[in-house]
Parts: C-alpha cells; sequence; structure tokens
C-alpha cells in the first residue's frame, strides 16, 4: 500500500506541477466512450457494459480518468466498476508511458491498486494498451484493438483483452495465475463524423485455471457468449 499511497501523491505533485505548462501549451481535452452497450447473453441474461476516458492536458503531459464497469441488470447488481486516474507522457512517437492509481468497486469488497503501462499504436496500427496493477492482490492487463476500414464509415473492431492475476482473491473469486480472457467483435457506423457509431457485434469471456475452477465450485458458468448493441461517442 505504501506504493499506491506513493503513486497517489506523485499525481497530485506532478498535477499542480504541470499546471503552468499546461497554460503556456495548446490545452486538449476530451470525453470518449469506446463502449456503452447492452451484452445479451444466451440465457437472456442482460448487461450493461461501458468504458471510456476523459482526458485534459498537452502532447507532453495528460491526465486520464477512465472508467469501465459492467452492471446485470436483471439482478440489479453491479458487477465490476473499476476507475483510473492516470497521468500519461510520451516517451516514443507512438507510445506514452502511464503512472496512476485504480479504485475498483465491485461487488464485494473494494481494491486499490498502482498503475503502471504503456499505451499506444504498435506496427499495423493496432492500438495496444498494457498495465502492471500493483498491490496487495497484483496483477497484469494486455488489451489490444485493431479498426478495419470497409468503408469510409463502416468499420469493423476486433479487440482482446487479457487479465492475469498472481495471487488468490478468493472474496472476488480469482485464483492465481488464473487468467480471464475477452475477445470481441463490434461493426460500428460513423453517423456523424467519428462522434456517434452505433455498433453491432459479438464478446465472449472465458476463465482459464485456478480462476475457473473457483468460479465452477460457485456454480458459475466458466465461459459466456454475448451479442451486444451499442454506442460510440467522441466529444
Amino acid at each position: 500500500m505504501r506504493i499506491v499511497k506513493g503513486l497517489i501523491v506523485g499525481i497530485i505533485f506532478s498535477t499542480v506541477t504541470a499546471s503552468s505548462s499546461w497554460a503556456a501549451e495548446q490545452l486538449i481535452y476530451g470525453i470518449q466512450i469506446e463502449q456503452l452497450e447492452i451484452r445479451t447473453g444466451d440465457n437472456g441474461t442482460e448487461v450493461l457494459a461501458w468504458d471510456g476516458d476523459a482526458v485534459i492536458g498537452t502532447d507532453d503531459l495528460k491526465f486520464v480518468l477512465r472508467s469501465e464497469g459492467e452492471f446485470e441488470t436483471d439482478g440489479d447488481v453491479m458487477e465490476t466498476l473499476e476507475t483510473q486516474a492516470r497521468l500519461q507522457f510520451p516517451i516514443s512517437t507512438f507510445f506514452d508511458a502511464a503512472v496512476g492509481v485504480r479504485f475498483d468497486t465491485p461487488e464485494g469488497p473494494d481494491r486499490t491498486h498502482g498503475v503502471v503501462g504503456i499505451k499506444g499504436l504498435a506496427p499495423q496500427w493496432f492500438e495496444i494498451d498494457a498495465d502492471l496493477y500493483v498491490s496487495d492482490h497484483p496483477s497484469f492487463r494486455f488489451e489490444a484493438e485493431y479498426e478495419a476500414l470497409i468503408t469510409n464509415r463502416l468499420i469493423l473492431t476486433p479487440s482482446i483483452e487479457f487479465n492475469l492475476p498472481f495471487n488468490d482473491d478468493r472474496e472476488i473469486e480469482i485464483g492465481a495465475w488464473g487468467p480471464k480472457t475477452e475477445v470481441g467483435a463490434r461493426l460500428s457506423y460513423d453517423v456523424i463524423d467519428r462522434s456517434v457509431a452505433p455498433y453491432i457485434g459479438v464478446h465472449y469471456e472465458r476463465y482459464f485455471g485456478e480462476t475457473k475452477d473457483i468460479k465452477v465450485a460457485e456454480g458459475k458458468e466458466s465461459d459466456a457468449l454475448w451479442f451486444v448493441t451499442g454506442l460510440k461517442l467522441m466529444f
């Protein structure tokens, strides 16, 4: 927890220090919601899911507030709710480094993690996000997606997310080295430039290893297939 507290203090200090430089440079700001969707499972279950960022800063330093969550509408249960506060700064032409704090408030005990990661464009224009989460329950997450233009407005976006826990967290049904993988494909249509884009698609989740064993022992499925309808927003 000392590491997490140190990162919080560092973010506050860096933000205050950078405020004078922000005043001198052109300010960049906006909100981008990559996913705002209803997922319908093959068993009829519905989940409201979202993933979005709010950004303010300059080319040299950005403050990013990220929100990601899943709400099961049938059971009126917040399955996951994750909030991150990050500072991002360039380390190469196509990649930023990120440091920050992640707060988890799922169904069950809350969690706080320090964040160290990279975000950017890999060769062939794959969008990459790789983060190490430092806490009493450390983990690693890797995300990648690619926007394939079918036309200037019709875009197919395949994606993959890999979450690897490094130790047990039985209170939220996670086993050491038992990863969760999410794979999706979403077909969107830009109605207003890139600002508003409705989409449809599929989303598949699967647990492995000890995490899978814990889920099965609790009477839950180890994988799930969802059909999704949603909206991308940028402003």
